[in-house]
């Protein structure tokens, strides 16, 4: 397996073949139920859990409708700070500028943070095809890299993967990317951990580049933000001389105040936890203390077109906590990788779709891969109406056509006639139930639809000939 999301099928083909897997469910049931009613215990510790969700939506939504000034600020207490701000309209220029940032250095090997924003870009490949190796910090993104395998959830990217095929990965190609695996390693928890920290600790070290996302940025300071679980992170943020930061233009705030909220949010709605282990703050550069050299690039790549649409600019709120994922029923049959993007489960059903457009078969499928059961909004900590943008999304797929969606609109416009002219459809029903008979337990054309539906079965007669008959 690669690590890009490149030629991957459709939703429906991806998830037929991955409920078959009775590996992946379970590791899946079992990972998403522990951490949800882990969040929901935590939720419940505050009485204001409603007025905390509702400040996250206001100030989004007030940040989102201002965006452009507060870049604009953002930039300027930055490069105030010390810091240099690049801008990048799309993946490919903000690859090129990271990896000419490095290629600077001298340096052939980064350390990195784990970050969406990078994985959404490809830069692990792009910096790959330059020479250069990129070395995944975080444990799970850790799991994935050595696996050469693809992330399948937001918070906990190696989700499918339980103990025993995470110690074989461990034992098997640690050795091909630096320090090898204890002799002996067993699937305890204790020793698979301590064995990422031996391999990873020789790379910290050493490397003199390091690469973030960040999960907030503070447009009146300049401040960035990173909250993990590790210390990973904080090992990157601190050690290296050059930190390159590439994050998604939404993930401003306007101030300290406005980030407090978030920092009370987040870490309940994504490790069940009152507070992240590490909460990592830099502004700009310090002499002697920190990187020497740093750099941000702002990442636009499709959020400026996201932002123009008044239903689905709401996906823009999302602070990446992964509830949705945890509650939702598809994800958890179908897995992270059906949804073919770096963003699974409900948020990545609308986000990927906004950010890369319609037109492919695969972004086409995701916003149908849902019931619509709604146990995504009631957990998003920002009140994404996730199911409102789904069923907007759909909506633009079917005005895109297609061959199923001009049959449709012409059964609904034949439908249409034939109600608007009573003798019709008087006429219709009588044929149809002299003919109950032979009608077909599929429908022509519908066979995935009445696969897994009953058609009704007509009456020997019509309602309006009973009616003659019968009524008094």
């Amino acid at each position: 397996m690669s690590g890009t999301y490149l030629g991957m099928p459709s939703f429906p083909k991806a998830a037929a073949e991955a409920v078959h897997n009775e590996t992946l469910r379970g590791n899946l049931r079992h990972a998403t139920h522990t951490i949800r009613d882990k969040r929901t215990k935590a939720v419940a510790e505050l009485a204001d859990w409603a007025q905390l969700r509702e400040a996250g939506k206001q100030i989004k939504d007030r940040t989102l409708r201002h965006l452009d000034e507060y870049l604009v600020q953002l930039e300027k207490s930055v490069t105030d700070a010390g810091g240099t701000v690049h801008w990048a309209a799309d993946a490919d220029e903000a690859n090129r500028i990271v990896a000419g940032l490095v290629k600077a250095t001298g340096e052939r090997e980064v350390v990195k943070v784990k970050s969406m924003a990078t994985q959404e870009i490809g830069l692990n490949e792009a910096l790959e095809a330059e020479g250069i190796a990129a070395y995944e910090t975080d444990l799970a993104e850790l799991i994935v890299q050595l696996g050469e395998d693809r992330p399948s959830h937001i918070l906990v990217p190696a989700i499918h993967r339980n103990r025993g095929e995470i110690r074989e990965i461990f034992a098997r190609t640690m050795s091909e990317w630096g320090r090898p695996a204890p002799e002996g390693l067993t699937d305890s928890p204790a020793e698979l951990a301590e064995a990422a920290r031996l391999h990873l600790r020789e790379k910290f070290l050493r490397a003199k580049v390091g690469i973030s996302g960040a999960n907030f940025m503070v447009a009146e300071t300049g401040t960035l933000v990173v909250v993990e679980s590790e210390g990973n992170g904080r090992m990157c943020l601190t050690l290296p001389e050059t930190l390159i930061s590439v994050v998604g233009i939404e993930k401003t705030v306007p101030t300290w105040r406005d980030l407090e909220v978030f920092l009370q949010t987040l870490p309940r709605s994504s490790t069940a936890e009152r507070m992240n282990p590490y909460t990592s703050t830099w502004t700009g550069t310090t002499e002697a203390d920190g990187p020497q050299d740093f750099h941000l690039v702002l990442l636009d790549n499709g959020r400026t077109a996201t932002l123009a649409d008044e239903v689905g600019r709401q996906a823009l709120r999302c602070i990446r906590c992964s509830a949705c994922l945890n509650v939702c029923p598809v994800y958890e049959r179908a897995g992270g990788h059906a949804y073919g993007s770096v963003y699974p489960g409900p948020i990545g059903a609308i986000l990927s779709p906004q950010l890369r457009g319609t037109e492919s078969e695969i972004d086409a499928s995701l916003p149908y891969a849902s019931s619509l059961c709604g146990a995504c909004y009631d957990v998003c900590p920002v009140a994404i109406d996730i199911p409102e943008v789904l069923v907007h999304l759909r909506e633009r797929v079917a005005g895109q056509g297609g061959r199923g969606h001009r049959l449709e609109k012409a059964a609904i416009k034949a439908a249409g006639w034939v109600l608007n002219h009573p003798a019709a459809l008087a006429a219709g029903e009588k044929a149809a139930s002299k003919t109950r008979g032979l009608h077909p337990r599929r429908l022509p054309g519908a066979g995935a639809w009445t696969d897994s539906r009953e058609l009704p079965e007509l009456p020997p007669e019509p309602f309006r000939d009973w009616w003659k008959k019968n009524r008094t």
